[in-house]
């Protein structure tokens, strides 16, 4: 029986031909197809790539919807700001694996500790929190500080920039998958990069976030909107755009 060495570069090499690949042609083993799309990055890190979609340009809330209807968040020095107690925020569209920028500040004047200091969040899907929160010299739970899936995955560091200062996070995110009756698959899971720093590294989510209880994930869509908490407290976003993977 002819023996296979598992994938390698995306193809199967029978032993012959691995051999071969030491030992002979060098081109046994390029591949020319499929050729990766171009794509024109950023002048900077933090600048939109030429094939991401902007949700947030800091000119209009176009992309995005009010819990009410219109959104009622402040917009000023091209950022939003949360207007206390006039909800959240959530994308008009609808985004499953992706490669999200987002950008956030804390308000300069502390108010509160733990969690009640320059709380936000980021709802992946609507469903998955991204914790934002001011936990520079700010004690709170590790499963709830800034960093983390909310009440499920410890942050591996906390990179906060002082409260006033702009805050980066750059995620990867790959959605969960159900089968057609609704069964789960396989479970989301989210790569965090926060100020520079890998705060979580594909790390499997356990499921919806929930405030109280065991999270459990719930059949939906394969792409579905994000949303930007209020949480009552002058949380700023800016330069937010999104790569759809």
């Amino acid at each position: 029986m002819k023996k296979f060495f598992p994938l390698v570069f995306g193809m199967a090499f029978s032993m012959s031909a691995f051999s071969q690949a030491h030992t002979g042609d060098p081109k046994l083993t390029e591949i020319w197809d499929p050729v990766p799309p171009v794509v024109q990055p950023g002048k900077t890190a933090q600048d939109a790539p030429s094939d991401a979609i902007v949700l947030f340009n800091g000119k209009d809330f176009s992309a995005w919807s009010g819990s009410k209807g219109a959104v009622e968040w402040t917009l000023e020095e091209n950022a939003m700001t949360v207007k206390k107690g006039s909800g959240g925020i959530t994308t008009k569209r609808g985004f499953g694996d992706c490669q999200l920028h987002i950008e956030w500040r804390t308000p300069s004047v502390v108010k509160g500790e733990g969690q009640g200091r320059g709380n936000s969040g980021i709802f992946l899907m609507g469903r998955y929190e991204l914790q934002v929160l001011d936990n520079y010299n700010n004690k709170t739970y590790s499963n709830g500080q800034v960093g983390s899936i909310y009440k499920q995955l410890i942050p591996l560091a906390n990179a906060s920039r002082q409260p006033g200062e702009w805050q980066t996070y750059d995620v990867i995110f790959i959605a969960p998958k159900f089968s057609a009756d609704g069964k789960l698959q396989s479970q989301a899971r989210i790569t965090v990069i926060h100020n520079g720093v890998l705060v979580q590294n594909n790390a499997a989510i356990w499921g919806g976030t929930e405030y109280i209880g065991i999270p459990e994930y719930k059949p939906h869509a394969a792409k579905e909107p994000i949303t930007l908490q209020d949480h009552g407290d002058l949380v700023s976003y800016r330069n937010i755009w999104i790569r759809e993977l």
